[in-house]
């Protein structure tokens, strides 16, 4: 017989939750969470997943959204427990995420006489959140007609802005009483609102007088009717499109490798190729170069194309376009002159001549994280979605051609905590294998994202294992530190590797130490398996940061 909470703000939740499609539910152990999890659970709608450690949780949370393209709720006990959440909610806030934060709380009163497990939860996300929500105890005058308005508000806030939105849910104590029936809920009458677009005239008028178009495509999942719209932009070499890895765009007329083209500009070079129209799409950009360039070209007119963000990341913002790329596009072709343009021309001379040094570079690379990457971009089978972890990962996967696999990073915040967590979320809601590429130091950071029972067998995860956190012997200024400083506090030098952990974890392993065995042992890594697999490749004592820097020093010489 099934076994539901009596709690009436929790029917009313998972009321909610149902009616609007939220299926997939985070759920961490506790007392005071223990009635959201028991009627979740026993709900023949929801799919439960339990996740110990809340930070992981949230960010396996967040994987989950990031592959359905719908919100996941994740719940947790009072106390420290909701606080884990956070690193979580701040990626999920800056990527546009849909993450319903569900945190149990002890009653109102509780809070701030000592009582355990009790902070201050209300509001708690409030700064890097689209809405924050308090529950009414069960016992208070209208609870049951203000908790559905509340909680109706607070799930259609986080859908239609795609971030994420807080619920905290004060419960008194019995905590344990269930019933076995439900009362009957109204049907929601759903008033999520559309937004409706028309282009203004003087956009239109702007685009055909500009000379100089440049469309700046930040990360982004990969949308077919995007890279439709752009290719006919970039056909007839009207516009120059600057795209990167995880920008998911593949058309070859797309200029794809951005640090390989604009690292060594000078100032000459900052006008020569400097936009009149700056176009810029998506989230975060990864290359710091390209924001170095853009700030100092001061281009005319700059747009950017989002529903929720705005940033005037290079300084020189002039219209806020509050839309869909997609629809903004749609209505954009259907007005402007497409000419061939000598600005295409520019760039794609300069394309040329560093992608021929780029592939003669490749031929001097002796084992090392480079020569990881450019093999590994090789081999990885075309049906794979291909997750980075943050730092250095995602910083040499700008400098390689991943085809059409769908690339994806927690460039939000841009932190190394959760990547593993992440990718392991997607994994689970995914029809598609995973990898995971991630440095050491992310790896054993987020390692309880490994701690996680429905894994599927099929995921892979490679460490690329250099004994530090090598972006700081690459980025400048860390060099200027005592060596034994750098490598103690910044670098953080150690001598870890993954093959117990991938023991403990359920996972077969692998390690690798030249380049013989990785191009032997890259052939079999993607076959099938009853387990998932991690393959570490060790590069310690290899001079990976000064054979990246010989490589930019190659790209620049004539």
């Amino acid at each position: 017989m099934k076994k539901y909470s009596s709690k009436r703000s929790i029917q009313i939740l998972a009321h909610l939750l149902q009616q609007y499609g939220i299926s997939d539910i985070i759920i961490s152990p506790g007392s005071r969470n223990a009635p959201l999890a028991i009627h979740f659970s026993e709900t023949d709608s929801f799919n439960c997943y339990s996740i110990v450690d809340e930070r992981s949780a949230a960010f396996v949370g967040l994987g989950m959204a990031m592959s359905e393209k719908k919100p996941v709720a994740v719940t947790c006990t009072s106390g420290s427990a909701a606080a884990n959440y956070y690193p979580a909610v701040t990626e999920a806030f800056y990527s546009n995420i849909p993450l319903l934060v569900l945190t149990a709380d002890r009653p109102m009163d509780y809070v701030d006489i000592f009582d355990g497990q009790t902070i201050r939860q209300n509001n708690l996300f409030h700064q890097h959140s689209y809405g924050d929500f308090q529950l009414l105890e069960d016992s208070k005058e209208n609870a049951e007609d203000l908790n559905f308005d509340i909680i109706k508000k607070a799930i259609e806030l986080c859908i239609e802005k795609q971030g994420p939105v807080h619920i905290n849910i004060p419960l008194e104590e019995p905590l344990y009483e269930l019933v076995s029936e439900l009362p009957t809920f109204p049907t929601v009458e759903k008033t999520i609102r559309q937004k409706e677009y028309e282009i203004p005239s003087t956009l239109v008028a702007e685009w055909n007088t500009s000379q100089r178009i440049m469309i700046l495509v930040g990360t982004r999942d990969y949308s077919p009717e995007l890279e439709n719209q752009l290719t006919q932009l970039v056909k007839n070499h009207s516009v120059v499109v600057l795209s990167e890895a995880n920008s998911n765009l593949h058309h070859e007329k797309f200029f794809r490798h951005i640090d390989r083209y604009v690292f060594n500009f000078t100032e000459e070079d900052f006008k020569t190729y400097a936009p009149d129209l700056l176009i810029t799409v998506g989230q975060n950009v990864v290359s710091k170069k390209v924001k170095q360039f853009l700030r100092k070209a001061h281009p005319k007119q700059h747009w950017h194309l989002d529903e929720v963000w705005q940033p005037d990341t290079y300084f020189a913002l002039t219209e806020k376009v509050e839309v869909k790329p997609e629809v903004f596009f749609s209505k954009l072709l259907k007005f402007i002159n497409l000419e061939p343009s000598s600005y295409f021309n520019l760039w794609d001379v300069l394309r040329d001549k560093k992608d021929a040094k780029h592939e003669k570079f490749l031929n001097t690379v002796d084992f090392s994280d480079f020569y990881f990457f450019h093999k590994t971009s090789q081999m990885i089978p075309e049906n794979y979605n291909v997750h980075f972890s943050n730092s250095s990962a995602i910083r040499y996967a700008q400098l390689f051609d991943y085809g059409k696999r769908k690339i994806y990073c927690n460039r939000g915040t841009s932190g190394i905590d959760g990547s593993t967590s992440t990718a392991m979320g997607f994994a689970i809601k995914n029809a598609n294998p995973t990898l995971l590429i991630t440095g050491d130091l992310s790896f054993f950071y987020d390692i309880n994202g490994l701690w996680n029972q429905y894994i599927p067998p099929f995921v892979r995860v490679m460490i690329f294992n250099n004994g530090e956190g090598n972006i700081f012997k690459i980025i400048p200024g860390p060099g200027n530190a005592n060596p034994n400083t750098l490598d103690e506090f910044i670098a953080t030098k150690h001598h870890k590797n993954a093959e117990f952990l991938a023991k403990h974890f359920g996972f077969s392993y692998t390690k690798v130490d030249d380049d013989i065995t990785l191009d032997r042992v890259l052939e079999n890594f993607f076959k099938p398996d009853n387990q998932p697999k991690i393959l570490e490749v060790n590069t310690h004592g290899k001079n990976n940061a000064d054979i990246q820097k010989a490589y930019f020093n190659f790209l620049k010489e004539n």
